[in-house]
């Protein structure tokens, strides 16, 4: 049986956190997504080579990344919990050095065409509140089609309050039907943290659940909780609901890409659960998003 969930640490390498190599992935079939988290005290490099990247820090105030003749600056956060990072993308080829004082995370596709270098300043990230009630989640769509140029690769971050639930209804994006779903494979790199409204005292445990489930006769079945570090492989079927455990809260980084023509992100509903979207008619947004002060209601 094939392994979806890797707890923190499993996808150590020598000089990264987390590493997810396309080229060299650790379930098989897997070809269009890659990750790496990284504490960037002592320098990393990345390499020349025909993946696309968008990097950002998780934690930390900032970096200092060099690539060809540029050196760019971006500016950090104090946790994932507290609001955008500035975000850099790379096209293809272009080998960098990223240097400071925080932990990185990076988003890759294996990509065809070569783009420009763009840099979305953390004030400029659309940060975005879907769903209602205890379905409420914050979303930056900082590397969407609509947001960003790239030729392969759509990232996000999203935000679950303690609680709470996302990726409702469970949906799917494993099939190419021009102009109703996108063939997408998926990344979820998880961080938890006692919520922002508690104070724990003594020893603590951040956690979460993801689902995931077979849409067709490839398998796929994960019921897992997930935990600060974690990374979930979505390669095909449904995939939600991610949900927040009472006490924490939790945030996820996503990678998609896939083999369509088109960098689209279309998805389907779980005809089963479908119905959940009416309910949220009439219902607010959860009182405690946003978790910074520029946002917009998004009723999906």
């Amino acid at each position: 049986m094939a392994k979806w969930h890797y707890e923190s640490g499993e996808l150590r390498s020598e000089t990264l956190l987390a590493h997810v190599d396309p080229l060299s992935a650790p379930i098989k079939g897997w070809a269009h997504t890659g990750l790496r988290v990284a504490d960037v005290k002592n320098g990393i490099e990345l390499p020349s080579d025909n993946n696309e990247r968008v990097i950002l820090i998780a934690s930390g105030k900032s970096v200092t990344i060099t690539y060809e003749d540029q050196e760019v600056i971006l500016s950090g956060r104090e946790s994932v919990f507290h609001g955008p990072s500035d975000v850099l993308y790379l096209p293809i080829n272009t080998a960098a050095k990223i240097e400071g004082d925080a932990r990185v995370i990076i988003g890759e596709a294996p990509a065809r065409n070569k783009k420009k270098p763009q840099i979305m300043r953390k004030d400029h990230v659309p940060v975005l509140l879907r769903g209602a009630g205890r379905e409420s989640r914050q979303i930056h769509n900082f590397c969407m089609p609509d947001t960003m140029d790239a030729d392969r690769l759509i990232c996000v971050e999203g935000i679950v309050p303690a609680g709470n639930w996302s990726g409702v209804p469970a949906h799917k994006h494993d099939r190419s039907i021009p102009g109703k779903e996108s063939a997408l494979e998926e990344i979820y790199y998880f961080e938890a943290a006692v919520t922002k409204t508690s104070k724990a005292g003594g020893t603590t445990e951040p956690f979460g659940y993801f689902r995931g489930y077979a849409s067709d006769q490839r398998e796929f079945e994960l019921d897992s909780a997930v935990h600060h570090g974690d990374v979930v492989l979505v390669p095909h079927g449904y995939h939600g609901p991610v949900a927040a455990a009472p006490g924490y809260d939790l945030y996820f980084f996503n990678v998609m890409a896939g083999p369509d023509e088109k960098r689209e992100w279309l998805v389907t509903d779980d005809p089963a659960h479908a119905w959940i979207r009416e309910t949220w008619n009439g219902q607010d947004v959860d009182s405690r998003l946003p978790y910074t002060q520029k946002a917009q209601k998004e009723g999906i």
